[in-house]
């Protein structure tokens, strides 16, 4: 039966979504839940994942396209059979029930269909699959692969790419393909297990939620049948699938096996696409969808870093194993890293650290740091296309530096009561809380704080109605640095929240985003902003304030150095400090410099005193 996959509501305002990557292609197998694709809105980038298990036997929205939520992105065939019989077939449906024992055997299939006599051999094995059943009830759709609704807001999506092509084999819930919509890049899973049959929205075509994407079958490809390009993509499917399990489902497919038979009008396509079919193996691990052209990908692999799609199976395995996906050259499709690329990754960092410990103990004893290990990078001297995300971050950035009359101030903060006391706290903090206690939390909880007594800087003016609405919330989008982009996750209601729940929903937030787990809504509704561009070493930053906030606080780097202090007893005198800059950049529309002053020194003042004890359990 087909199923439709279409683009599920994404968030409040997500009217609309592209489509960025397909993680499956037409004709491949799909888990149900299995990431299917994934799509862009204005808010965030996310994962469609399948509706249902079977074969992608249809792309209705290609990558780069734009779909209204509740749109059709793809049809995917699961394989029960279905509900759409084609006139032909019904009519041989009626006697072939009769048939399902002997379906299982070669004899009856050519009994069927004389005609098909040469291919009998091949379709018998087949006809035991229960997707055989979706082929003969006459959709020959398959399964629908449709665009789903990525949030309130989100009415349509661009297909940015597809991660199967026709002929492919995908499992319900394997990326199919990618998505981007004005919100959000994410990935839209296959809704059922099968073969990819047919796409139906190209890459950078723009799709309406709910629009087909795709159509997902249970056999091969659906090339063979020109004359009835729906009924045929679907029939050949089974035969991929039933070449080794032939002779165990016979009995289960009993009672489906009467439909396979009447709608085997393509078996003969059914050599058409060995390749695909010959590689049941791959259709295990997600990435196997670069089988069908390993030949042309090989030769130019792409790094991870440079934004290939990586499946969560692939980056389990590379935690597990130690391995840094930026460094690992991928062999699959489009320079996608496979589950072999990660496991020979390992074996050589396994045998370089064999081979390196005297160089390792070696480099200490020259009493100063080595210098770091520099490789050229793979995108010099290329010019390619612009990821949309990054194109959605430039438009806010210009928005945001157009309509604001933007600066920044700059303080000095000494945070050392802080380091150590989370030096003291953190072990029985991680073991207590499940997440480890870093300096973030504090630097929010005092943000925060200060925001309840400065609302000009926890506010909005509105425009188009001449007014300021002061929030009663603090709602905190956290800067999270991702492979694709800067996404900010929100941290909703953060001032009612203590360190503890604080450290937990800033590390939940930052962990979905970096595994395109993170929906429009966690991207939405920031009433302030807080970088922390000191992570990367950075003393202090001028950073841009989003649009639609009067504000953003950037945390520098926390660094030792020698700082007059006043001590009780010794008076003035010099120690060794940790000290870190703190910058607000306003909106001068609404926020002055005595504001933005004022607002620096609370944040200042609380930190300094580092009241946190009971909040860290000391």
């Amino acid at each position: 039966m087909a199923v439709s996959v279409t683009l599920p509501a994404l968030g409040e305002s997500v009217t609309e979504g592209t489509v960025t990557r397909w993680l499956k292609a037409e004709g491949e197998s799909v888990e149900a839940d299995e990431p299917l694709l994934e799509v862009s809105t204005d808010k965030v980038d996310t994962e469609i994942p399948s509706p249902a298990a079977g074969v992608l036997s249809s792309i209705k929205v290609a990558e780069d396209e734009t779909v209204e939520i509740g749109a059709e992105l793809a049809v995917i065939d699961d394989g029960t059979g279905g509900a759409e019989a084609a006139p032909a077939p019904a009519a041989e449906q009626a006697a072939a029930p009769q048939q399902p024992a002997p379906a299982a055997a070669p004899a009856p299939a050519p009994a069927q269909a004389p005609a098909q006599a040469e291919a009998a051999p091949a379709p018998a094995p087949a006809a035991p699959q229960e997707p055989a059943p979706a082929q003969a009830a006459g959709g020959a759709q398959g399964t629908d692969v449709t665009l789903p609704e990525l949030g309130e807001s989100v009415t349509e999506g661009t297909v940015t790419r597809w991660l199967k092509q026709v002929g492919e084999q995908v499992e319900a819930d394997e990326p199919l393909l990618e998505i981007s919509t004005d919100k959000v890049d994410t990935e839209i899973p296959s809704p059922a297990s099968g073969t990819l049959l047919e796409i139906v929205v190209q890459e950078d075509e723009t799709a309406e939620v709910g629009a087909k994407l795709a159509v997902i079958g249970s056999g091969a490809a659906a090339p063979a049948a020109p004359a009835a390009p729906a009924p045929a993509p679907a029939a050949p499917a089974p035969a991929p699938e039933a070449a080794a399990p032939a002779p165990a489902p016979a009995p289960a497919a009993a009672p489906a096996a009467p439909p396979p038979a009447p709608a085997q009008p393509a078996p003969p396509a059914q050599p058409a696409p060995p390749a695909p079919a010959a590689a049941p193996a791959p259709a295990a691990p997600a990435p196997a969808a670069a089988a069908p052209a390993p030949a042309a990908a090989a030769p130019a692999p792409a790094p991870a870093a440079e934004g290939a799609y990586v499946t969560p199976l692939v980056r389990k395995l590379a935690a597990e194993s130690g391995v840094d996906l930026a460094t690992v050259k991928g062999s699959g499709v489009g320079g996608r890293i496979r589950k072999q690329d990660v496991v020979a990754a390992a074996e050589q960092a396994a045998r370089a650290a064999a081979s390196a410990p005297a160089a390792a103990t070696a480099a200490p004893s020259a009493g100063r740091p080595a210098a770091p290990v520099l490789e050229a990078s793979p995108l010099r001297g290329q010019t390619v296309k612009m990821p949309r995300i990054r194109k959605l971050i430039g438009d806010n950035m210009m928005r945001a530096l157009h309509e604001q009359a933007q600066l920044s101030t700059v303080v000095e903060v000494d945070v050392t009561r802080i380091m150590r006391m989370r030096a003291r706290a953190k072990d029985a903090f991680a073991q207590r809380e499940g997440v480890k206690l870093s300096p973030m939390p504090f630097f929010v909880k005092a943000a925060v704080q200060a925001l309840k007594a400065h609302p000009v800087v926890n506010a909005r003016i509105n425009e188009d109605e001449g007014t300021i609405s002061y929030f009663d919330t603090e709602n905190v989008g956290i800067a999270v640095d991702t492979e694709k982009g800067l996404m900010t996750p929100v941290i909703k209601g953060a001032g009612d929240l203590n360190i503890a729940g604080i450290a937990r929903k800033t590390a939940e937030l930052a962990d979905k985003v970096r595994n395109n787990k993170i929906t429009p809504d966690e991207v939405s509704g920031a009433t302030f902003t807080i970088s922390n561009t000191g992570s990367r070493g950075a003393l202090f930053d001028t950073i841009i304030v989003p649009p639609n906030q009067v504000a953003i606080l950037g945390l520098g780097a926390t660094v030792k150095r020698p700082t007059v202090v006043d001590h009780p007893e010794l008076g003035e005198t010099i120690a060794v400090r940790h000290m870190t800059y703190l910058t607000l950049s306003y909106d001068h529309r609404l926020v002055d410099g005595a504001d933005a002053a004022r607002y620096l020194g609370t944040v200042k003042g609380l930190l300094e005193a580092g009241e946190f004890e009971s909040e860290i359990g000391l």
